[in-house]
């Protein structure tokens, strides 16, 4: 398993806040540092995939676990 540097509970919210709270969290990170998310909006996949493209950050994994999305997210 990736060792994280930090977690986010994103679980019940949707879109956009799990994207919102994300930003957050990594403006108080290093770069190179790992976030933890989890999520429960199925739209987070997409919502994900894209933040990572257009902010540079690297999504590392994407998994679902009992409806639960886990996504491993790298900082810039």
């Amino acid at each position: 398993m990736q060792k994280t540097d930090k977690e986010l509970d994103a679980r019940g919210l949707n879109c956009p806040l799990p994207i919102l709270r994300t930003k957050q969290s990594l403006a108080g990170m290093v770069s190179g540092q790992i976030l933890r998310i989890v999520a429960t909006d199925p739209g987070s996949v997409i919502d994900f995939q894209v933040f990572a493209e257009q902010t540079g950050n690297e999504l590392l994994s994407l998994s679902e676990v009992d409806k639960e999305f886990i996504f491993l997210l790298k900082k810039r």
